[in-house]
Parts: C-alpha cells; structure tokens; sequence
C-alpha cells in the first residue's frame, strides 16, 4: 500500500520489487538478483495477479503529486506504460498470447541463456529453475485454455510454428535438446546426474506441449491470421506508445519504401554499374573481402566490430561510463526466430550487455555486408548504448524507468537512427556496407506497409508496381518481402510469421526513427549554431524507456 508520503520514484521502485516477485522471468531478464530458482506463472491466476499489482501501483502513482520535474517525467513514463498493459489485459490478449517470437514459450526457454553459469552455486540455482519447467509448461497450457474458453486463440499458424520451436527444443529434431546442451556444460559432481535427469524431464514436458498445441489447441484456432483494426490498434499504441494515423502511416510507409528504394539503386549502380539491388548484393555476397567461415568466425567478428564502435564513439560523439563499455557478443541457441536481439545488462553490471545472434540451421557462411549496420543497430550505438545507459542511470532515474520502461517504438527507433547515424558519422564509408544498411532500411520500411497491409487486409495503391488494387494477404506480403527487399530468404520467411502472431510491432521500427528524426531537426532549430549533437544524444539516453507520445515532450525540452 501507498502511502500519502511516498513520491512518484518511491512508489515506481515498490512496484519493480512487487513485480519481479511475481514474475520471475521477467527478474532475470533485467537482471534483478534473487529471483533465479524461479519461473513465471503463465495461468490465468497468474496473469491477474500480476495485472492487480500494475493497478494499484497505476493508481498510486496517478493520485500522486510529483516533487520536481524528474518525477513528473517519471510519472508520464508509468502511467503510459501501465495504463496500456492492464488495456491488453482487460482484453485477454496477454493471456492468450502464443507467438513465434515473444510470447511465454519462448520466455521459458529464453531465461536459462541469462543466467550465471560459473559457480557450483550457480548450477543449483539452474537446476532448481530447470525443475520448474514442467510445471511452468503447464501453467501456459492452462492459461491457453482458458483464453481459449473466452474465445481468444492465436492463429493457426502460430499454434503449429511454436509446436514446431517446442519439438526442436525438446530435442526431437536434429539437434541436442536445448536443455541437454546447457548441462553438459556443468561441471562433473554430483549436481550433474540430477542436472541431466531434470532437463531429461524438462524435454518430455515442451515435447508434450508441442502435442498440446497440436492436438487440443490447433483445432481451436482461427485459420485467418489477421487480427482486424480493434486488436490491432490497441497492440500498436502498446508497441509505438502514440495513437497513429493507420492510414496516413500505411501511406508514409509506401513513401518511405520508394525513396530508400532508389537511394539503394544510386548504391548499387557504384557497386557494379548497371546492377539491380539484387544484382549488386548478388555481386557482394560472392567478393570473398565480405565473407567468413565457420560461426566461431562471425561471433569473433562481431565481438571486434561491436568493440571498435564503443572505442572509438566514446568521448568524440557520445559520454560513455565504462560500465557500458562492456558488451558480449554470443551465437543464440537454435531453434527461435532468425535474426540478431539485445538482452541488458543486470542492474549491478555483473552481467553485461549481450548480443545474440539467431542462425538458421545449417548456415556458416556469412556475407559481413549485410550485417555490420546491423551489428550498429543491436550494439553500439544502437540498443546496448541506449539500455544500459538507462539502467546506468541509477542517480536520475527510479527503477521502473531503468529496468522495465522499454518501448518498441522508442528502442527500436533509436537503433534504426543509430545505423543511419553511423552513415552520417563514416562508418558506412564502404559501399557494400551502405548498401547492407540501406537493405536494412527498405526492410523496415517494407515492415510498415505488409505489417499494417496484411492485419487490416488494407489495398494495394496504384503505382507501385505490385499487385496494385488486391487486398494483403500473408501470401502477399511473403511474395513483396522476397521479390523487392534483398534480405536473405530464410529471415524473410520466419519475418512474416512474426509480423502476423505480433501484430504492430514491427513499424514501430521505422515509426520511431521517424520521431527520433524530427526530434533532432527541432532541437537543431531551437539552438541554431550552438546545437552539439553529443549532448543531445546523451541526455536524451539518460532519460530511459517510454512511449513516443511521452518522448517526443521530453525531447521537446533538449537542445
């Protein structure tokens, strides 16, 4: 319980120590000690008592009188976010939530690549929270059932794809169990025998739950994978953290493809004169300068080049504490989603930033071209640089805007301006590099158009050169990302399953580097010759997470 006493940051601090308790998961994510042994109730009980701790705290926190100007930032920043969270509970969504990406299962499994592995202790500590996973699966099963019962099931193809995620996890593909692979590393005493029995049972459980979904869940889950305007609006304000404009954005994005459509044939015309996009990276992928063998190769390489960012970024272009000069960069285990993702650093720093890296099975070749904006992007001074400056900021920022404020729209936007900006700064000096940042961009870009085309079923317009007058349909957008993107193939096909199980995620993207753009060009305007980007850049990190709405007033006071 509040109290009349307590201010915005006291009560925002209480209610992180209340909700890493109830979600343990969420605990080792970022990084808050102590919660390790444990794993997240996904039932419908769950859920509710995790919603009742964001409404009371949303309740305190709106009846509370801010002391100064940090807290009332720190209160626009909780109230936003929380007050979104219990809308998406109100409405099912998060119990009901399955996806290829980011919905429990995969937080699950997620959690053990977070955890320390150096100690004895450390390995009872894994042990334990391996124990909880059977359990843990079955409190999801539950809670499916249960939004099922209400009339929420994901679409089909989510149902399938995640039994399928479930089924390489649980070791019944090609590869080691994921589990399996995780306590071989243990060291030899008796700890180990009860470490392999334990995955042992882990393993039969995902491979029950993939039957699960197979078997019980499928057949109750709509064929059709658009979610319709209503769901889709609310999933966008809680990504983006605004209101848009569907329409006037789905336009923008067309706008936005086409310019950066032609930027990227100026490139290729340099690259090899005459060529095609798809000519050029064609061209790219075959000059052995941009390729490397072996995926001990491309983690190495990924580690220098995430090295030489901080190095030479820190002091000249951006305040770097040397807490934040610690990034690790690490090849995901197999069996999500294709693609590189961010997780921070614990709140004490003892576990830094990482870099994870999704291969697709089988792959080790690798054309760096396409990759280095992207390691811009996930690194520095890209997500590493923005979160961990947050979570560094102990001195000016409660705990709800350091560890738990992240918003897509905000984070992914700033790491999306971070690869233009390392443009701007001559990092991309290389042609074949620009070019894979320019892919990178149209991909985006792209996102905006089939994300919004396909879960609002909107038309095609003329003069695009594609299917012009029919309506979007998953077929449609798969065809248009491989025909006019050049982003390798197998992330294009698991991008489509991601856009449809995670509607309004993926414009937050280009959405956020839209506002980050014009937050700088009216900074610029407000201080004319005296305007020093490093500051800006700096100050606007210090502030931490929040919804677009919110930052774009806070940005309005920098210059």
């Amino acid at each position: 319980m509040s109290t009349a006493s307590e201010g915005v940051h006291e009560i925002c601090d209480r209610y992180v120590d209340d909700y890493v308790a109830a979600d343990p998961v969420a605990a080792t994510v970022h990084g808050v000690a102590g919660h390790d042994h444990r794993l997240t109730d996904y039932s419908a009980d769950g859920f509710a008592e995790r919603a009742g701790l964001a409404a009371r705290a949303h309740a305190a926190v709106t009846a509370a009188e801010p002391r100064d100007a940090a807290e009332r930032a720190a209160k626009a920043v909780f109230t936003e976010r929380l007050g979104l969270e219990l809308e998406i509970h109100e409405a099912g969504l998060d119990v009901a939530s399955l996806n290829v990406i980011a919905s429990p299962v995969q937080e699950l499994r997620m959690a053990f690549d977070l955890m320390p592995l150096e100690t004895e202790q450390d390995w009872a500590v894994v042990s334990a929270r391996i124990a909880e996973v059977p359990r843990a699966l079955a409190n999801v099963r539950s809670g499916l059932l249960s939004a099922a019962d209400a009339g929420r099931v994901s679409a089909l193809r989510q149902v399938a794809k995640v039994a399928e995620q479930c089924e390489t996890w649980a070791g019944l593909k090609e590869e080691k169990s994921f589990l399996a692979e995780l306590v071989s590393a243990s060291p030899g005493s008796a700890l180990a025998a009860d470490l392999a029995h334990r995955a042992r049972a882990a393993d039969e459980a995902f491979a029950e739950f993939a039957g699960f979904l197979r078997a019980e869940l499928a057949p109750k889950a709509p064929v059709k994978d658009a979610v319709g305007e209503d769901v889709y609006r609310l999933w966008s304000r809680y990504f983006v953290g605004a209101a848009l404009d569907l329409r006037e954005t789905y336009e923008w994005g067309w706008a936005e493809f086409a310019r950066i459509e032609a930027e990227m044939r100026t490139v290729a015309n340099r690259i090899k004169p005459g060529a095609s996009p798809a000519e050029a990276a064609a061209a790219l992928d075959a000059d052995p300068r941009y390729r490397i063998r072996g995926r001990a190769e491309f983690e190495a390489w990924m580690q220098r080049l995430s090295d030489d960012a901080l190095e030479s970024l820190r002091g000249k272009h951006f305040d770097i504490s040397d807490r934040v000069m610690a990034l690790e960069c690490k090849i995901a285990p197999p069996g999500g989603g294709v693609g590189a993702y961010y997780t921070g650093p614990s709140e004490d720093f003892a576990r830094p930033g990482r870099m994870w890296w999704s291969l697709p099975a089988g792959r080790d070749e690798f054309s760096t071209w396409r990759e280095t904006s992207t390691v811009y992007h996930e690194g520095a001074p890209g997500h590493h640089l923005q979160i961990a400056t947050a979570v560094d900021q102990s001195d000016g920022l409660n705990k709800y805007q350091r560890l738990l404020a992240f918003t897509s729209g905000h984070a992914e936007g700033w790491a999306l301006y971070a690869e233009r900006l390392m443009e701007e700064l001559g990092y991309l000096s290389d042609d074949g590099d620009l070019l894979g940042m320019l892919s990178e961009q149209l991909f985006r870009a792209a996102r905006v158009v089939v994300d919004l085309g396909m879960h609002l079923e909107l038309v095609i317009p003329a003069g695009t050169g594609f299917h012009e007058g029919s309506r979007w349909t998953p077929e449609l957008g798969l065809e248009f990302m491989l025909t006019r993107t050049i982003t390798d193939q197998a992330h294009i096909r698991d991008e489509i399953d991601r856009y449809l199980g995670w509607p309004g995620q993926a414009p937050a993207y280009k959405i956020g580097e839209r506002l980050w753009l014009a937050a700088r060009s009216d900074a610029q305007a407000r201080a004319g010759a005296g305007f020093d980007i490093k500051h800006f850049h700096t100050e606007a990190l210090k502030m931490g997470g929040m919804g677009l709405d919110t930052l774009r007033d806070q940005l309005a006071g920098l210059d």
